[in-house]
């Protein structure tokens, strides 16, 4: 699948071995005016051999997991082989931590179920466009609960520094979905100081995205959920 691209509009590319699943996102996508499906993929070797090719051409891919050929966790161990950086959304229908854990771990930059809501899923690929990243709740949570004995395997110092109580209360956020913006909005900051704190809170963690922040945060047991 190919399209003339607007410059005004983020262009998607969809991997997913279901034709169904992919003509529907790519119908729902439509009806956003900022996103643009531009080319699709049934399995992870359709997929990479053609982003070798025309990388250039998409800014962010919505991946499926479970794939025949090369799954999506394979895709993003090969994406990283190849030092290929477009951004990638996990959209998946199984809610299972070891393969969050392990799409993470390969570059993924956030983690979305089939069933989210297409407001969710926008806001989602905006945000990874723009260098965020993009954990649902739901999904954090379940990622706590299965973390017990499990070992993430993120760079990371071996003793991060320590959190102030501000920067907490902004992992709380980051952890619970928010935004910079929405972080900035609900702190009475701007989002440029909440962009700044953020890049702080990373650097003590040692890690190099929000997703990471989260998980070794939860890691550490700095942050929980209800």
């Amino acid at each position: 699948m190919s399209t003339l691209h607007s410059p005004e509009k983020h262009r998607v590319m969809l991997v997913d071995d279901q034709k169904l699943i992919r003509q529907g996102l790519a119908s729902l996508l439509s009806l956003s005016a900022h996103i643009e499906v531009t080319h699709e993929a049934a399995d992870g070797e359709e997929a990479l051999a053609w982003i070798k090719a025309h990388g250039s051409d998409i800014d962010i891919i919505l991946l499926d997991l479970r794939m025949p050929k090369m799954n999506g966790i394979q895709l993003l161990q090969a994406m990283r082989a190849e030092n290929i950086k477009i951004p990638v959304l996990i959209l998946t229908t199984f809610d299972d931590h070891n393969m969050l854990l392990e799409a993470l771990k390969a570059g993924a930059r956030g983690y979305l179920l089939k069933d989210v809501e297409l407001e969710m899923l926008v806001s989602g690929i905006e945000r990874i466009v723009a260098g965020e990243s993009m954990i649902q709740p739901t999904i954090t949570t379940s990622l706590l609960n299965g973390l017990q004995g499990l070992h993430s395997e993120f760079e990371a110092f071996a003793a991060p520094e320590a959190l102030s109580a501000k920067e907490l209360e902004i992992l709380r956020l980051i952890a619970a979905g928010c935004s910079n913006k929405e972080i900035a909005d609900a702190l009475f900051k701007s989002e440029g100081t909440v962009k700044n704190q953020v890049s702080a809170i990373m650097a003590k963690l040692g890690v190099r995205d929000r997703t990471r922040a989260v998980l070794r945060a939860i890691e550490l047991g700095l942050i929980g959920f209800c």
